[in-house]
């Protein structure tokens, strides 16, 4: 089964009338995508916003009108505090269904403790972990989310593959081209090692680049610096049949990929440093 998502480099607005700006701009986003025949939508890391606790906002009443009017999937970043007089703050990422339902939502887990969101130069909110990755079931497939730099923790997406997910959307903040080169390869090898679709897409403000990216499990299907709405079709049939494979020797192999590795390969006897707490 094919299987079309979209992953949306966004024109992203801060500033005056930010909420109305940004939400305008993900509906026309939405439209568009869902015109191409997209299925599920990705938008960057706090997108449609808000990116600020002083400015504070929910764009998922809005949002989750427009899913249930194109009848799509969409997943948006957003924040979401909490706390006796709502002090502290999750980064959000909000899975919402063709009938305008909230399916669920990721907290970001990683790192744990306080972090550049607080005072920070572009986000600034009292920003507090989350312990917990969900794997959201969809009509087409089963979907993990991770937030930015979290595909530098493999881990993450390990336990989200081992939990079912088959595509991870990882969507990211903003341009950092320094960064460019490990975060393609980063991205790709979280594909690779999980036999899953991995994907990545950032805000871009003020005219830079972006990097969207959608890796199978046997190759990139996309890699883009150009804002706007990208296209890709999935092969969720083949992605299954990998898992469900072993790996054996053939003169000529029928596939780009180790398969099966997912879990014939693993020892979990051998990974107590993993997890193992600094003393």
């Amino acid at each position: 089964m094919d299987l079309t998502i979209a992953v949306v480099q966004t024109e992203t607005y801060r500033g005056d009338n930010e909420k109305e700006i940004n939400i305008k701009r993900a509906k026309e986003y939405i439209d568009e995508a869902a015109d191409k025949g997209a299925k599920i939508i990705c938008f960057p890391e706090s997108f449609p916003g808000p990116w600020k606790q002083s400015a504070m906002y929910s764009p998922i009443e809005d949002i989750a009108q427009k899913a249930a009017e194109r009848k799509v999937y969409v997943i948006i970043g957003a924040l979401e505090t909490f706390g006796e007089h709502n002090e502290k703050c999750y980064n959000l990422e909000v899975l919402i269904g063709p009938d305008g339902n909230v399916i669920g939502k990721y907290r970001r887990t990683s790192p744990h403790g306080p972090w550049m969101y607080t005072g920070g130069w572009l986000w600034d909110f009292n920003y507090v972990a989350g312990d917990d990755l969900p794997v959201f079931e969809t009509e087409y497939c089963k979907i993990g989310i991770l937030i930015c730099s979290e595909v530098y923790v493999p881990e993450l997406s390990r336990v989200l593959a081992l939990k079912g997910a088959e595509i991870i959307f990882i969507p990211n903040g903003v341009a950092r081209s320094d960064l460019w080169e490990t975060w393609s390869t980063l991205i790709k090898a979280r594909a690779f090692e999980n036999l899953a679709v991995s994907t990545t897409c950032r805000n871009i403000i003020d005219g830079e680049e972006g990097l969207a990216i959608v890796a199978g499990p046997e190759g990139t299907l996309l890699e883009s610096r150009e804002a706007g709405v990208h296209i890709v079709n999935v092969d969720l049939e083949r992605l299954r049949w990998l898992r469900e494979n072993e790996d054996r020797f053939h003169h000529e192999l029928p596939y780009k990929v180790k398969p099966g590795l997912l879990t014939q390969w693993r020892r979990p006897e051998l990974y107590n440093e993993i997890v193992k707490k600094d003393e």
